[in-house]
């Protein structure tokens, strides 16, 4: 094999070899932040994501943004278990329901 080929092969398994990697990585990052919600919250949760933030993934950023935005509107069961998950405080809650009366 002469030296080009070898070093091509080299550079090809290198390659491949850091994006499996990085794939990897992405795999994980992307299971440890659905992991982030808890069961509790995702089953007391599950008619007001599918209500107000079913277009957003599981565990993202905007979903949290979508169910901050809609906070007024969510179920009392959905809030108990935000507030028992430590998503939110229940004297935000309190602030909340205060402001919209």
């Amino acid at each position: 094999m002469t030296r080009t080929l070898r070093k091509i092969r080299e550079t090809r398994i290198v390659t491949t070899t850091l994006s499996l990697i990085l794939a990897g990585g992405l795999l994980a990052l992307q299971t440890n932040t659905a992991a982030a919600v808890s069961n509790s919250v995702k089953l007391a949760c599950m008619g007001d994501y599918f209500s107000y933030c079913s277009q957003h993934a599981v565990g993202s950023p905007a979903l949290r943004a979508c169910m901050n935005e809609n906070g007024l509107r969510l179920s009392k069961r959905c809030i108990s278990a935000l507030v028992a998950a430590g998503e939110v405080s229940q004297t935000e809650v309190s602030r909340r329901a205060a402001s919209a009366r």
